[in-house]
């Protein structure tokens, strides 16, 4: 089979909210911006529209148009709804004007509001990836509601043409609550634990993603940091240990960008950061998903 190649171009969009963080630890309200400053240090290697990749070897496109900064969204602080249905809108304007959102959190609230963004968007199956340490599977609890950083997966998959066949999760570890198991075994994703993944490493992982996906039409990807082992990731939103590093982090987010018509980075917190590393490796992902992703299959 034939495919065609479709050169991309991305958007940058801020949802500077943590207001449902209502575990862990708030502050990923200043990541946005701790990010951006971050992508400047790739993006003043550009010359001509072009950059070089070590990991390639060679040349690739980055000119000016490649990923554009649309600035922040309409965050209402007290307005958790409102602020999510502004995040899925800035995503879904993103998403009808041919090009593809890369939404900067914020709390894990906007794992929901992205992939509803892609959703209203566009007609045809959505699939999610989701790469976390928690699965986000709440379904209401009187301590966090329904919308919280802990309910974004269950609310997605709520969406009518988001389905759990074309949905997986990566880098799950550790405990969870027991109805999150329940709706698992009655509808839930497929996953990849952090302990099956250091098992079966980058390679397999992204076979069995890819397979998983292969059927959807359109596919979002969410990147919850903490999916990441807190040693090189300290600045996120809980810290699990035994998660996966900053080079497996890149090489998976490399491999699946080509694949994926939505992107979002959420619970980056700088004031749990350690000289900015996490924003800088947050920086980084976005750079790599828009480089290595601009040209789709």
């Amino acid at each position: 089979m034939t495919h065609s190649i479709t050169t991309r171009q991305f958007d940058l969009i801020g949802a500077p909210f943590d207001g449902a963080a209502t575990l862990g630890w708030p502050g990923s309200r200043y990541a946005p911006a701790k990010i951006r400053e971050a992508l400047g240090w790739m993006t003043m290697r550009n010359e001509d529209g072009m950059i070089y990749s070590l990991d390639t070897g060679g040349l690739m496109a980055a000119g000016p148009d490649l990923l554009v900064d649309r600035g922040d969204v309409d965050v209402v602080p007290h307005d958790l709804m409102t602020t999510l249905e502004n995040t899925a809108d800035a995503v879904a304007d993103s998403v009808r004007a041919g090009r593809v959102p890369v939404l900067l959190g914020g709390d894990d609230c906007l794992l929901y509001a992205g992939v509803k963004g892609l959703h209203d968007a566009v007609d045809g199956s959505v699939a999610v990836i989701h790469f976390d340490a928690h699965l986000d599977l709440m379904d209401h609890n009187v301590r966090q509601g329904s919308y919280s950083q802990s309910s974004g997966m269950r609310r997605a998959l709520e969406l009518d043409r988001v389905n759990p066949e074309h949905t997986i999760q990566l880098g799950l570890r550790h405990f969870n609550f027991p109805t999150s198991l329940a709706f698992i075994n009655e509808a839930g994703p497929a996953q990849i634990t952090a302990l099956e993944f250091d098992r079966i490493g980058v390679e397999a992982a992204v076979d069995r993603i890819l397979d998983r996906i292969r059927d959807a039409d359109h596919v979002y990807f969410s990147f919850d940091i903490d999916v990441v082992d807190p040693a090189y990731a300290p600045g996120a939103g809980a810290h699990e240990p035994g998660g996966i590093t900053s080079r497996q982090a890149i090489e998976l987010v490399k491999a699946l960008a080509p694949q994926c018509d939505g992107f979002g980075v959420t619970e980056v917190n700088p004031l749990k950061d350690h000289h900015d590393m996490t924003a800088n490796l947050a920086a980084y992902l976005c750079y790599y998903f828009a480089v290595f992703g601009a040209e789709k299959a």
